[in-house]
């Protein structure tokens, strides 16, 4: 069995930064039946319209209700897009924070992640997916089914659609499973975002909006692009127009309900995908599988042990991500364990293993083993 060790020693402690944990609540928002808004104006439970002139406006007597509070909207937005379209780097954008990891591999995010942007107005719960494709494998199936399982729980669908390439199939074919939702289920507001186009010249975006004009009965089209924060706001502005009215989902401050010890897995999973041939980073699961205190630690300067699995399908995969005299393995776990500790907050030791799992992505006891 191989091993590669990396162990903190020399690293400074690094606070702040870490998200969120899984304290905030989680699920869809329970709204007031007979609550609303038309004409511009806001209907509350007793059916009085409340116009923004009202607001604070209350006579002798006369307690605040949802009629005459201030207007707070809060739900879910599913960014979805087939893969390598940059929902990922979008998400991260529009939180303000690095909340899911990126690569410039295709199919780098494998389940759900949330992250939350915090308004005084407005709380809005972006749900980053797995790039919608036609599945070559089980796993593929299985991360399919988890798209349409989530576009039929949020509130707004954010559909992108990359500047730098072409329509293509891949997008035809989500544009017709959206059409094929709003057969099914109550209309969702979507969101059309053309993204990437910090990559591109003014004239190629503008071409690339009239072509997602023709793609897709969009309620709106944004252009952005994540990394140079161009029309983020605007973005997020765009969004929450869609949102109902309802209560924070989360606390102020949570920018993720990730469980730590998912995020830690992503972070080396971020880290050993750089710098690979295109065929292995779909064969690579991550699995924590321990986290101690180290005993005998003093106070003051504790140390985490973190053990990890790395999976791979095939011997000839395995010896590429270990690389030549465990070179390419030391160096994932520096760089995965520079993430974790500004995570954690505190100094850890990585200890990272890499197994084969022969075919996990084929096989349903192994998928399961894994966490798909």
């Amino acid at each position: 069995m191989s091993k590669g060790e990396n162990k903190g020693g020399g690293a400074g402690r690094k606070g702040g930064g870490r998200p969120g944990g899984a304290s905030g609540r989680s699920g869809k928002p329970s709204h007031a039946a007979g609550s609303g808004e038309r004409d511009g104006a806001t209907y509350g439970r007793t059916g009085k319209r409340t116009t923004g002139r009202d607001i604070g406006r209350l006579e002798p007597g006369q307690t605040p209700t949802d009629a005459t509070l201030p207007a707070f909207r809060s739900g879910f937005a599913c960014l979805v897009g087939r893969p390598n379209a940059g929902k990922s780097t979008l998400t991260n954008a529009l939180v303000g924070e690095k909340v899911a990891i990126t690569s410039s591999r295709p199919q780098t995010t494998r389940h759900t992640i949330r992250g939350i942007v915090h308004r005084p107005d407005s709380q809005l719960v972006l749900v980053d997916t797995p790039g919608l494709h036609k599945p070559r494998t089980l796993l593929g199936e299985r991360l399919n089914d988890l798209v349409r399982e989530t576009l039929l729980e949020v509130d707004v669908i954010g559909f992108c659609i990359a500047a730098d390439q072409a329509v293509g199939p891949g997008d035809k074919f989500i544009a017709a499973e959206l059409a094929e939702l709003r057969k099914l289920r109550r209309k969702r507001p979507v969101v059309a975002i053309v993204t990437k186009t910090d990559a591109v010249q003014s004239q190629v975006v503008a071409e690339q909006l009239l072509a997602v004009s023709r793609l897709v009965d969009a309620d709106d089209i944004v252009p952005v692009s994540a990394l140079e924060g161009f029309q983020v706001d605007r973005l997020t502005d765009v969004l929450v127009s869609h949102l109902p009215d309802g209560p924070p989902l989360y606390p102020d401050g949570d920018l993720t309900d990730e469980p730590e010890i998912v995020m830690i897995a992503e972070l080396v999973r971020e880290a050993a995908l750089e710098g690979v041939r295109d065929e292995l980073p779909h064969s690579l699961a991550v699995v924590v599988e321990e986290m101690n205190p180290r005993e005998g630690r003093p106070a003051d300067d504790p140390l985490l042990d973190v053990y990890v699995h790395v999976y791979v399908e095939r011997d000839s995969q395995k010896s590429i991500v270990i690389g030549k005299g465990g070179a390419r393995l030391k160096d994932v776990g520096t760089r995965a364990r520079a993430g974790i500790e500004a995570l954690l907050g505190q100094r850890i030791h990585l200890d990272l293993r890499v197994k084969v799992a022969k075919d996990w992505q084929r096989d349903p006891k192994q998928l399961q083993r894994l966490g798909f």
